[in-house]
């Protein structure tokens, strides 16, 4: 039996958006610049996608810049930010997705902005008052902070971040690739500069995301040529990858409290299982429902000799599981999630995540998997 439960890497692509993707690969091949039919075609394509996206998220067509994925769109709000609006400051934590991680620290080595890391607990959770206290009132400041970790699952409580961020006038950007799709996102109410999302994390296409722009701020093209994207994004668009991505979010949104309800029991039903099961076993981040993504589960399970062992056994089972960010897979150190919410490394480590495809019956077989490796090969 193959069980996928690496879901936060990355999504299958629901058959809905390849029947969608299909036709434009094979019939709707014209250039979107060009003037003739067959490229007013696919910019006709591209701009409806836009406008549905737009719809999901309550924002103005307008504010929604396609990209290559969440990556790109991440760079390209913090360059901005400090290219074109003169950030000096950026706010972040120690425990972001590497697409700000690193750019704000090569931000920082180009001596454009400073940054100032805020604290969070052995949850991960961001302590809002040290928050509040870095927001320098004499610098334009920008806050980076993801909405949830993309390891350990902790929520950020955003419309807090956002008072706070206005308090002080500071910009205010967060990294939505894990929620969008698996939470509702209203940009009218929400007050908020920037957010990205890339299709593959829920069930679109590779290689395609967004970055959405309050029409308040403006932001500057990292990638410089024609004039696409209202010039905010140069190069041939991804047309059949934009309509995936459109596709992808229509059956996101569709029935997105019955999904919700489906991955949290899966996730609640493997907490208890293997609660059961091990006396001396640990779940990092926030597992609270509401404090919690609920499409990841991080489990530190028992030491054993043979930690090393757990992720190559199961996948000689057929289990695929993560042991941190897949972003990072083949770097010699270990998870910088972990080591920041000081975590005993010297346990394995285990990242279970799940999509709406997932069924009970994968987990049990998960589940039977990590209890037979303990039994068998880690004892």
């Amino acid at each position: 039996m193959l069980v996928y439960l690496d879901n936060a890497a990355t999504t299958p692509i629901a058959p809905e958006v390849i029947d969608a993707m299909l036709p434009i690969l094979k019939d709707d091949y014209g250039n979107p610049s060009s003037m003739h039919s067959f490229g007013r075609n696919a910019k006709a394509l591209i701009e409806v996608s836009r406008r549905s996206i737009a719809g999901h998220l309550n924002c103005k067509p307008s504010e929604i810049i396609f990209t290559s994925g969440g990556t790109e769109a991440d760079n390209m709000a913090l360059h901005s930010a400090v290219n074109q609006m003169g950030v000096k400051q950026i706010v972040t934590s120690r425990l972001e997705h590497h697409a700000i991680g690193n750019t704000v620290i090569e931000i920082e080595k180009s001596k454009k902005a400073r940054i100032s890391y805020v604290k969070v607990d052995k949850k991960g959770a961001v302590d809002l008052e040290d928050l509040e206290s870095l927001i320098d009132t004499e610098e334009k400041t920008l806050v980076c902070l993801m909405h949830a970790n993309n390891e350990i699952a902790t929520l950020l409580p955003l419309e807090k971040v956002s008072a706070i961020c206005r308090k002080h006038d500071a910009l205010l950007h967060s990294d939505t690739v894990q929620t969008m799709g698996h939470y509702p996102f209203d940009l009218k109410q929400l007050d908020i500069d920037f957010i990205t999302g890339a299709a593959h994390k829920f069930h679109g296409p590779k290689g395609i995301g967004f970055l959405y722009v309050n029409e308040n701020v403006k932001v500057e093209p990292l990638i410089h040529g024609g004039l696409q994207e209202r010039g905010n994004r140069s190069g041939t668009e991804n047309v059949y990858g934009i309509a995936g991505l459109s596709k992808a979010m229509d059956l996101a949104y569709e029935d997105l409290e019955e999904h919700q309800k489906h991955v949290q029991g899966l996730k609640t039903y493997m907490i208890n299982e293997l609660n059961k099961e091990f006396d001396d076993i640990r779940f990092y981040g926030d597992i609270d429902p509401d404090r919690s993504l609920y499409t990841i589960l991080n489990v530190c399970f028992p030491a054993t000799s043979k930690s090393s062992m757990l992720l190559f056994t199961l996948d000689l089972k057929g289990v695929a599981v993560s042991g941190g960010s897949a972003c990072s897979s083949g770097a010699s150190q270990g998870s910088h999630v972990l080591e920041g919410i000081k975590a005993d490394m010297t346990r394995p480590n285990v990242r279970f995540s799940f999509s709406r495809y997932t069924t009970k019956k994968e987990v049990d077989y998960a589940l039977q998997q990590v209890i037979a490796a303990y039994e068998k090969n880690l004892s």
